[in-house]
């Protein structure tokens, strides 16, 4: 976007311009603290405690109050159910467009509006976000004793853990089955993403796979050297696994590499924060502001490295410009996804 060059040409251009604008952004601020001020902004999540979007909406709960004119008191509200999706319909569907509720929920909003439109309660296309606290690769761990090698993964049957065939662990295991030479064995109705990892730990299980964010804010998941991430999904190598492979990496086929990248990218939106749709501009440019105000705070930041919070901000801008790129998929490329992640196969644990 050329907004701030547009800005800057304009005020150097005319002193009368840039007073002008100086009078719209006090009027802005004081209509924000009008908004704000004696209230509380709720951040609603589709998860439950614990885990990367309950450790995200926590630090904004506590920091980001102060940079909205008004600081209102910020509180976090859980609404777990379906992976996320029953958070984000309530939010899409019965909050109001008043600026008084932020959502942090699944990257993987856009892709369901593909692979499963029935369950997406939601037009991803208006989403409006705020900005990005992480971007969100996934990663696949793997038990040492079964392989530690993309050779050695292809060479036997792997058991993946997931909490159901519709899972994005499920969906994405299936894809790598199908298009990248690996003979996964998908397990669907573990109870909660960490009793993927626990089945996994105790050798019921060879795969699992969770955001690389969590592996970081609780390095127990590997089991000191139990498991060992092999793949991970995005667009680019995350900073902390460079030498960990891409999805689409594992093949040479064009049609297996287009599905696997459409799968990971959603990455790059990650662990975000957005507001409701139909907002007023004036509300969405107000929060979007104090949003990378608190990314860059010394004390936001010291607090989030003490919990093992990765921080690689994104702005609204460039997360709804990510969304509008993937939500352009053509229909081949939709067809041969959801050929790709077909799970019907999956077992069921006991």
């Amino acid at each position: 976007m050329n907004l701030i060059k547009t800005i800057r040409t304009v005020v150097a251009a005319s002193a009368a311009v840039a007073s002008a604008a100086m009078l719209s952004s006090i009027a802005q601020a004081q209509s924000l603290e009008d908004v704000y001020k004696g209230k509380t902004v709720t951040i609603m999540l589709g998860h439950p405690p614990g885990g990367s979007y309950d450790l995200y909406s926590q630090l904004a709960a506590e920091f980001m109050g102060k940079y909205i004119p008004g600081e209102p008191e910020i509180i976090v509200q859980h609404r777990p159910g379906g992976g996320g999706r029953k958070g984000a319909s309530f939010f899409i569907n019965k909050t109001e467009p008043d600026g008084l509720t932020f959502g942090v929920f699944p990257d993987s909003l856009g892709q369901i509006q593909f692979t499963r439109p029935k369950a997406a309660k939601w037009d991803a296309r208006k989403f409006r976000y705020i900005g990005r606290f992480s971007t969100a690769n996934v990663g696949f761990a793997v038990r040492v004793d079964k392989a530690t090698s993309i050779d050695e993964m292809r060479k036997r049957e792997l058991v993946v853990a997931c909490t159901s065939k519709n899972a994005r662990a499920a969906q994405q295991s299936a894809a790598l089955h199908n298009h990248a030479g690996f003979n996964f064995k998908i397990v669907a109705g573990y109870k909660g993403s960490q009793a993927t990892v626990m089945a996994s730990l105790r050798d019921e299980a060879d795969v699992y796979s969770q955001n690389y964010a969590s592996f970081v804010s609780d390095p127990a998941d590997l089991g000191e050297g139990t498991m060992k991430i092999l793949i991970q999904t995005g667009l680019e190598r995350d900073a902390g696994m460079p030498d960990v492979p891409l999805m689409q990496e594992l093949t040479d086929d064009p049609t297996g590499k287009a599905v696997l990248t459409w799968l990971g990218s959603s990455a790059p939106i990650g662990r975000s924060m957005m507001i409701h749709p139909d907002t007023p501009e004036y509300i969405v440019q107000g929060i979007r502001t104090a949003f990378q105000k608190m990314l860059k705070d010394d004390a936001f930041l010291a607090e989030a490295k003490k919990r093992n919070a990765i921080i690689t901000p994104g702005t609204g801008e460039e997360l709804e410009a990510i969304l509008a790129e993937q939500m352009s998929a053509s229909d081949d490329l939709i067809a041969a996804v959801r050929e790709a992640i077909d799970t019907s196969d999956a077992k069921t644990v006991k």
